[in-house]
């Protein structure tokens, strides 16, 4: 079938993204579901720092690449094998297909399924394949099937249809729009997963949350659930630190002011017991770092650039007895997780519709990409 799509053919265009368009919306063809695979139609995709760090370069992946990652649709076709699911269910991505079977799998920890990072890294789907090709003309008579296309973390919600593995999506209650849906399969589960499962947070304890983007608020959000005592928000926008505060924060810090680490650690009397670096830099992880206490632990769920290093006094750990862990999917199981973040969403728990700063239609994506990349947006959703 033919379908439109938002293609990312090389890395590192100059912004504006409006101007430079490192994303074309293109026609595609997009083949049937395999065996174990399902056809999507997408109905909203969230535009995450992920995605934005494929387009300038700092995560390289294999291109040509249709990329969106945390969406949500509706299944308008299954192949051979997959008998849990029926045309007309609504379902969330999620961008880490497991395969149950490796060593993670059988150890209940999916976000690092061995060969679901290897697919990944390929831009196919888990088991290989490449569902989406560029679509050509041959003399003016008729399309046929040209260059296979990657896919974007066994995903490619930037679509107006997918071809997704069955691991790749679950079921979500019908009621829920699909624009608070797209969020669950990324900054939720990473942000509040962050919290629950990887850190697994005992109420009324302190904590900081370094970098409030999407997934830094989601983070938040997970703080407050779990009942901490004191939660300490720091970013470099005025806005987010003042949404911030309405999401729960006892405290703000200016990430830009220099004496930042310090006046937090004043403030807490020595640091937090829990810190968690969102923003995806390393200077955010070493201020997140430097604001836990002795005792404490430090969590990162940022992606930087694969060459970035972290330097650490390797004495402060031991004498100081650090913890650091990271995070990646949140460490969720997705089909456990997600309908639990969902029904606490719909209790008025989880109030995760404050993190989304508006729609617009797949046209407009580059435009998305540089609010996003200026830090002017929290999760825009590409209305499908």
């Amino acid at each position: 079938m033919k379908t439109r799509a938002a293609l990312l053919a090389r890395m590192g265009a100059p912004a504006p993204y409006a101007d430079s368009r490192p994303l074309e919306v293109i026609e595609v063809e997009l083949a049937p579901p395999g065996p174990g695979e399902v056809l999507l139609r997408m109905r909203a995709a969230g535009l995450c720092h992920s995605d934005l760090s494929v387009i300038d370069g700092n995560r390289p992946r294999p291109l040509p690449m249709v990329l969106g990652h945390e969406g949500a649709g509706v299944v308008e076709g299954v192949g051979p094998g997959v008998t849990d699911l029926a045309v007309g269910d609504h379902v969330v991505t999620t961008f880490v297909p497991s395969c149950g079977h490796c060593g993670p799998c059988r150890d209940a920890r999916p976000a690092l399924c061995e060969p679901g990072f290897a697919a990944n890294s390929a831009g196919t789907l888990l088991e290989g394949h490449r569902r989406l090709h560029r679509t050509v003309v041959a003399g003016g008579v008729g399309a046929i099937e040209g260059e296979p296309l990657n896919h974007h973390l066994g995903v490619s919600a930037f679509a107006e249809h997918a071809v997704v593995r069955r691991e790749s999506v679950v079921r979500v209650d019908r009621s829920l729009g699909f624009e608070e849906a797209a969020v669950f399969g990324c900054a939720v589960i990473t942000g509040t997963g962050a919290v629950l499962n990887t850190a697994d947070l005992p109420p009324g304890r302190s904590v900081a949350v370094v970098g409030l983007g999407g997934v830094g608020l989601a983070a938040l959000l997970g703080a407050r659930l779990r009942e901490a005592r004191r939660i300490i928000a720091v970013d470099l926008s005025p806005a987010k630190l003042a949404l911030a505060r309405e999401l729960g924060a006892t405290d703000v810090f200016d990430a830009a002011d220099p004496t930042c680490a310090e006046a937090v650690r004043d403030a807490t009397q020595g640091g937090v017991e829990y810190a968690f670096e969102m923003a995806g830099a390393v200077k955010a992880m070493e201020l997140a770092y430097r604001i836990t206490r002795r005792g404490g632990t430090t969590v990162t769920a940022g992606l930087s650039h694969p060459q970035a290093m972290l330097s650490l006094a390797h004495v402060g750990i031991v004498a100081e007895e650090r913890t650091i862990k990271g995070s990646y999917l949140g460490s969720c199981v997705p089909s456990r997780d997600i309908p639990r973040y969902v029904a606490w969403y719909q209790e008025g728990r989880l109030p995760v519709d404050r993190l989304l700063s508006g729609t617009l239609p797949l046209e407009d994506i580059n435009l998305g990409f540089d609010r996003l990349a200026r830090g002017e947006a929290l999760r825009q959703t590409l209305r499908l």
